[in-house]
């Protein structure tokens, strides 16, 4: 827990010294601070605000970094120069050092020529353009004001006329054009609508056609001042191969395809017009054609080919998908151009065995080993059905001295998955999909857990759904079974003791089987790579509905009812996980995360089964708390005297994190953050003190801050936060506030927290 602190010392005296970073300015410079531009339009000009923004890009140079407000990498730079600084600025010279930015290496003309550049790109010529100096005793900033003249206005936009086909085409394009009269002069509409219009003609078969082909005339002598007729027509001599669409003739898929196959010599089959080419059967044709949206007869399409791509790769038998459209030859009187298409499939190796060590350390101070072994094969019956088997064994015990002392946690487990890319259902939905086939998955496990001195634990689960990808953001995933029978056998009497103390306890252990439905969904704008991008996911959890509605009507009994002599959990779950990543720069991401979650046992039920309660604390939530160590609400156990060995858990889930990520040095990577959240009931315990929710629910937050390591290689991430708490529910009221780093947490984990 030193180090954190070491770092952290270091980082604050650093920062204080770059307040200092103007000292080293020369006597006869000044630095650069930066520049502003005022735009001044006319009063009735309308949507200027992004040409106020755009101008605002043009200023030159950079300033100087800043860093919370100092120029650190200035002050890195200048401590090194004067080799004043040792080992510490030279390292942080070599990362965030900047050479300084003085006022005499700043052209305010040439500034000046690209504000008005830009301003007549946006339909305002002869504008005035002037700057100003502001200078202090060691710094400087310019300023930088732009008076524009009125703008010209669109009068009319039409298309040349021309005999050609293509000209129809276009013309029927230019009725849902954005350029309409009164639209301002502005260069970056007119590619716009070049992007625009080409897009829409290769979407109808113009394959060679290209946007460079489209040229803009304006005119203003036909029309009153500061207005303008726009005309749009084809270049001269553009290839007659642009200008006609073309259509799929033949389509030959090659299933397993590699660079050194002779595919000449390989079997073929045809299979809905399209012919199949593979040496002997490696992934039958019927199974294939549903990814396909290229048919023959059809014109050319680039979304159809990029949807076909997408849907090929998301397999998961497939390493590339390569599609190639060779052009057939075309005469002078074609007015249609034809096109053969070859779709490259190279698959992954077939079969797979991976073996997994790990050295498990909680922050329950259990340790142990675990070791998983897995079986894949990603095309067992020969339509891309991926199958899995793994096994893992795991072994924990107390390594420090605590009040578990002696304590043993033994798990076993199975599972197999079976996953079919298409939906095994009644009905052929397949046309109703257009972006992705969903996926159909079958899925069976098995878990035995032995906690020594206490119990074994029995669990099978099974699921059978689907799963599908809407868009490129949207996914679903339904199970519309799933099953989880749990046996807990073999308790000792300490633990019979603790149950019969904890209801609350002991009626989720007593819910032994649990059926119904879990759907989740998912808004991703990661996958879109933008700078500030939003991911949202829903999961919903319904149990025991359809089996209490057929129960309760045979069986008259009013305590808990029995499905085939086991009592069914009966619930409704619900998760909301909000996050939005803010790119700060080129490689630092600042990451806001809201997350509530709350489950409602009735009917059959009067407590959530213990697997489906919600816990807080740990790597992967609050992480200046132990994992599974918060609430429910401000309840302490050390008052009652349960042991800490059992986790603590409640119906509601309330956390808010924030997490500042930056580069340090190649694939090291750092954070700082904090973390804020607790758990609650829905209902009232008086077994377990101040743990109902409750309006001051803000109050009973956990609150903790840290800072971060990560190895992050290729997407890989190994994981190291220390974490101090800041506030403490179970404290009294006016006492919560408790920043003490002897209470700190190092977190060791796989993988970033959200």
């Amino acid at each position: 827990m030193k180090f954190p602190i070491i770092i952290l010392s270091l980082s604050f005296v650093t920062l204080l010294g770059g307040c200092n970073a103007l000292r080293y300015v020369p006597e006869d410079e000044q630095l650069y601070t930066g520049a502003k531009v005022k735009l001044v339009v006319p009063n009735d000009v309308k949507n200027v605000k992004s040409v106020r923004q755009e101008l605002q890009t043009l200023l030159r140079p950079e300033p100087n970094t800043k860093i919370l407000g100092v120029r650190l990498g200035l002050y890195a730079h200048y401590k090194t120069r004067e080799g004043k600084g040792g080992f510490y600025y030279r390292f942080l010279n070599k990362k965030l050092g900047e050479e300084p930015v003085y006022m005499s290496h700043v052209d305010p003309s040439k500034t000046m020529d690209l504000i008005d550049n830009r301003l007549e790109n946006r339909g305002f010529f002869r504008s005035e353009i002037s700057s100003s100096i502001r200078a202090g005793k060691k710094t400087a900033s310019l300023r930088y004001e732009a008076i524009a003249n009125e703008p010209y206005t669109l009068a009319s936009y039409q298309l040349d006329n021309d005999t050609l086909p293509i000209y129809q085409e276009i013309n029927r394009l230019l009725e849902d054009t954005k350029l309409t009269p009164g639209v301002r002069f502005d260069l970056s509409q007119f590619k716009t609508e070049r992007e625009r219009i080409d897009a829409e003609l290769k979407s109808i078969g113009y394959f060679n056609f290209n946007d460079a082909f489209l040229i803009f005339e304006a005119d203003t002598n036909q029309v009153e001042d500061k207005q303008f007729n726009l005309f749009l027509r084809l270049k001269r001599d553009v290839p007659a191969a642009s200008i006609v669409p073309y259509e799929i003739t033949d389509i030959h898929v090659y299933p397993k395809y590699s660079i050194d196959d002779d595919v000449v010599l390989q079997d073929s089959v045809r299979f809905d017009s399209v012919l199949y080419v593979q040496d002997e059967l490696f992934f039958k044709p019927k199974h294939l054609s549903s990814y396909l949206l290229l048919n023959r007869g059809k014109l050319y399409s680039p979304s159809d080919a990029k949807i076909t791509s997408n849907r090929l790769s998301s397999i998961g038998t497939y390493k590339y998908v390569n599609i190639d459209f060779e052009e057939l030859p075309l005469s002078i009187d074609d007015t249609l151009g034809q096109l053969k298409t070859n779709i490259y499939l190279s698959p992954m190796s077939k079969r797979s065995l991976r073996t997994e060590i790990q050295a498990v350390m909680q922050s329950n101070n259990f340790a142990g080993p675990a070791l998983t072994v897995t079986y894949t094969n990603r095309n067992i019956f020969k339509g891309g059905e991926k199958f899995d088997i793994s096994g893992s064994v795991g072994y924990e015990a107390q390594v420090l001295n605590g009040s578990n002392d002696g304590l043993t946690s033994t798990q076993l487990s199975a599972n197999t998955d079976l996953i079919i890319p298409r939906l095994v259902f009644p009905v052929n939905l397949v046309d109703r999909f257009k972006y992705g086939i969903p996926k159909t998955k079958i899925a069976l496990g098995f878990e035995y857990l032995d906690r020594s001195s206490y119990y074994n634990l029995y669990s099978f689960s099974s699921t059978f759904g689907y799963s599908w990808r809407a868009s490129r953001q949207v996914s679903h995933t339904i199970n519309p079974i799933s099953i989880n029978y749990v046996n807990l056998a073999n308790t000792s009497a300490e633990f019979e003791e603790i149950l019969d103390e904890n209801s609350f306890l002991k009626n989720s252990f007593e819910q032994q089987f649990i059926a119904g439905l879990t759907y989740q969904f998912t808004y991703n704008q990661l996958v879109d790579s933008r700078l500030n991008a939003i991911l949202l996911k829903v999961n919903l959890d319904l149990a025991g509905n359809t089996i209490d509605l057929i129960e309760s009507s045979v069986n008259e009994d009013t305590g808990p009812i029995q499905f085939l002599g086991l009592e069914y959990a009966q619930y409704s779950r619900m998760e909301i996980d909000l996050q939005n990543h803010l790119r700060i720069g080129k490689s630092d991401v600042l990451v806001a995360r809201v997350y509530g979650g709350l489950g409602y046992a009735y009917g059959n039920s009067t407590t959530m089964p213990y697997s489906k309660q919600f816990f807080s604390g740990g790597p992967y939530s609050v992480r200046a708390f132990r994992i599974r160590s918060l609430g429910p609400g401000t309840y302490d156990p050390s008052l009652t005297g349960e042991d800490t060995y059992f986790d603590q858990s409640g119906d509601i889930r309330l956390e808010a994190n924030l997490e500042y990520r930056f580069p340090i040095i190649s694939f090291l990577k750092g954070a700082v953050f904090m973390d804020a959240g607790n758990v609650w009931l829905v209902r009232e315990d008086d077994e377990l003190p101040g743990s109902q929710f409750s309006p001051n629910f803000l109050s009973e937050l956990a609150i903790g801050t840290g800072v971060g390591v990560r190895v992050d290689i290729q997407g890989f991430v190994i994981r190291l936060d220390w974490a101090a708490p800041i506030k403490n529910p179970t404290l009294p009221a006016g006492d919560r506030v408790d920043f003490n780093l002897k209470k700190s947490i190092l977190n060791f984990a796989i993988g970033y927290p959200f």
